[in-house]
């Protein structure tokens, strides 16, 4: 496994470097082209999983297109959606990238998929970190595409999508919106109201653990705030894989939060800490669950649109 001496301060830190991505043709239809694209990773975990992988639907004759970053949840199922979310978007004339995590089966090293169903705290560390240094190498390929706007791109992110584009957004500020769907944030609520068991048995400490190492946690975000993420040492690493940590950075930037009502997995006081600290931006509650959620896809689409269209202006068709 690489490491470098920042890995508790600022992991999300990468080299930047010009993209050379490999973009194979899947679907052309008479209004968009659908492609599969791979390009090297910036940051290997257990030596595997060394290629990024992704789709890319792009508008036909597209010229200075909004790029939407659309970002899966946990399971292979959540993809689904996201599906649906670039396709509805590149009818519109927006250009959509779906990344595949390294938390998905198409991609996750050996070592973790032995560690299966219950993830462990190193896993999700290194899965963060591998994830939100992708989806900013996704930024760096689109700023040198001719048909993309650099200036106009959102992030998509579902569940554990959402915690990544959360973070993501907090430590990049090329990203100019984001769109955080049945997701929020404070990692100690999440895991202790959650009534999801793979959270909890992989969380690595017990209940009175966690609360006294989160003792601490708002002295960290005091000095975080003063000083800078790269010069505060955190007591645990799980301060760096928690989307409030990076919630300030996003106040007064464009965000739209789409939860569900009755969520057991990301409970309701984990998404209003989130929305608190974030200065509360454009929220709607859609009575499901976190699954359920998804019935109300048509309604989810029109908010979505409407929010990229008020950010962004209406792509050219």
């Amino acid at each position: 496994m690489k490491d470098s001496p920042d890995k508790y301060m600022n992991p999300y830190s990468y080299k930047s470097q010009k993209i050379k991505a490999n973009l194979e043709l899947k679907e052309p239809t008479s209004r968009w082209l659908h492609y599969t694209v791979d390009f090297p990773t910036a940051y290997t975990i257990y030596n595997e999983n060394n290629h990024v992988l992704g789709e890319y639907f792009q508008p036909r004759d597209a010229s200075r297109a909004p790029l939407a970053i659309v970002i899966h949840g946990w399971g292979d199922r959540s993809a689904i959606p996201c599906q649906l979310l670039a396709r509805t978007l590149v009818k519109k004339g927006y250009a959509a990238f779906i990344l595949y995590l390294v938390f998905h089966t198409s991609r996750m090293p050996a070592i973790m998929q032995s560690h299966m169903p219950y993830l462990n705290t190193e896993d999700w560390f290194e899965g963060y970190r591998a994830s939100v240094i992708e989806v900013r190498q996704i930024v760096d390929w689109a700023s040198s595409q001719p048909e993309l706007d650099k200036e106009r791109i959102a992030l998509l992110g579902i569940s554990l999508g959402g915690f990544v584009s959360e973070i993501t957004m907090g430590v990049d500020e090329r990203i100019k919106a984001g769109v955080f769907m049945v997701s929020g944030g404070n990692s100690e609520i999440i895991t202790w109201n959650t009534k999801n068991e793979a959270i909890v048995k992989g969380h690595g400490c017990t209940e009175a653990e966690c609360h006294q190492i989160r003792s601490r946690y708002p002295q960290y975000l005091a000095e975080v705030a003063e000083k800078g993420i790269e010069n505060v040492v955190p007591l645990n690493h799980c301060f760096l894989t928690d989307a409030l940590t990076f919630a300030p950075n996003l106040r007064g930037r464009p965000v739209l939060m789409l939860n569900a009502k009755w969520d057991k997995t990301v409970p309701k006081e984990a998404t209003l800490a989130f929305w608190e600290a974030c200065q509360k931006p454009a929220i709607r509650w859609l009575p499901g669950t976190h699954v359920t959620f998804w019935l109300w896809y048509p309604v989810i689409a029109r908010e979505i649109t409407r929010f990229l269209g008020s950010t962004f202006g209406a792509p050219a068709i």
